[in-house]
């Protein structure tokens, strides 16, 4: 009698347990709501004059999208090395898309946004910041994610600091269409790759074009002319958590540039093309209904979520080029 009662006691404890870390599990997998940038910005600014200041807002719109990457419901959790972070899976990949796309833009930050031509002398503060966010997104100890990304943010705050001081002339932004130019360019890059791992979820032959355009072209190893491209099952609901958090920060940094570069984008008339990418990506954010990420076909029965994010991605991809064109233009 004594061994069943303490039998019946283990497995009302594992039960418990098992109960309490997947209600801990499913609020820690809630996504972070977007926010408004000017009003972000706003909060932040001593004085409203402040705001005015060329790279003020994309810098503190930078800050405040890595501030609530460590800080959401859980924090963060793609290093935790115990339960029940150590089980989850969703939101570690929607933590790395949204370090992928604030890995781009500081290292943009670093080589273009502040400074004036390819002679001049990069920031002290952002050579700082920028492989801060580079340390490995798993790593628990000597250093800790979640410690070099806070001393990138210290970096970018210093930054933000001497922004507009007379007395500090080193720190400055230039709001040029070719800077924006050449982090859309890597944008491009980033959604494009999305796009095809989203695509795959059902599976496609697909041509070697690798060469294609250039007869004198070659690579390392041979390819085969067509192949079948299909993501496995166990992948398909990270890659598309991944894509979800990198829209996620890209979105409210696009909205940032908007601000910054407006004048720019006027007098490119490219104002209206960065808007529809800016609502595209919001359509990335709606709401997930679904207590799990299906993987219909393309014609079936049921949804085929992947599908719909790479559709998404896809036309925000396709209106990113033609953004660049114009930027490209005199």
């Amino acid at each position: 009698m004594k061994q069943y009662l303490n039998t019946r006691t283990i497995i009302g404890t594992v039960v418990v347990l098992f109960l309490i870390f997947w209600l801990i599990g499913v609020y820690w997998s809630v996504e972070p709501d977007t926010f408004d940038v000017r009003q972000a910005v706003a909060e932040q600014a001593p004085s409203p004059s402040q705001t005015e200041i060329p790279g003020y807002t994309m810098t503190t719109t930078m800050i405040v999208v890595t501030e609530t990457l460590l800080d959401k419901p859980g924090g963060y959790i793609s290093n935790d090395v115990m339960p029940p972070g150590l089980f989850l899976d969703n939101m570690p990949a929607w933590e790395y898309g949204a370090l992928e796309m604030i890995r781009d833009l500081s290292l943009s930050m670093r080589k273009d946004f502040s400074r004036s031509q390819s002679q001049s002398i990069e920031n002290p503060h952002l050579t700082k910041a920028q492989p801060e966010f580079n340390v490995n997104s798993r790593s628990w100890a000597l250093p800790s994610a979640e410690s070099s990304y806070r001393n990138g943010i210290k970096s970018l705050d210093k930054y933000r600091a001497e922004l507009g001081d007379m007395a500090a002339g080193d720190s400055q932004f230039y709001t040029r269409a070719d800077n924006l130019r050449e982090w859309l360019k890597q944008v491009e890059k980033r959604l494009g790759s999305y796009s095809q791992r989203l695509s795959a979820s059902v599976g496609s032959s697909k041509m070697n074009t690798d060469l294609a355009g250039d007869k004198n072209a070659r690579q390392s190893t041979p390819a085969v002319s067509e192949r079948v491209v299909q993501t496995s099952w166990w992948k398909l609901d990270d890659n598309f958590y991944e894509a979800r958090g990198a829209t996620w920060a890209l979105l409210h940094f696009l909205k940032a540039a908007e601000i910054e570069f407006a004048d720019t984008l006027e007098d490119k008339n490219a104002l209206v093309s960065l808007r529809q990418i800016i609502r595209e990506l919001e359509a990335t954010q709606q709401t997930v209904w679904s207590p799990m990420i299906l993987n219909g076909n393309g014609f079936g029965m049921m949804a085929n979520h992947s599908l719909v994010m790479a559709n998404y991605i896809s036309r925000a991809n396709a209106a990113l080029i033609e953004l660049t064109e114009l930027l490209n233009q005199g």
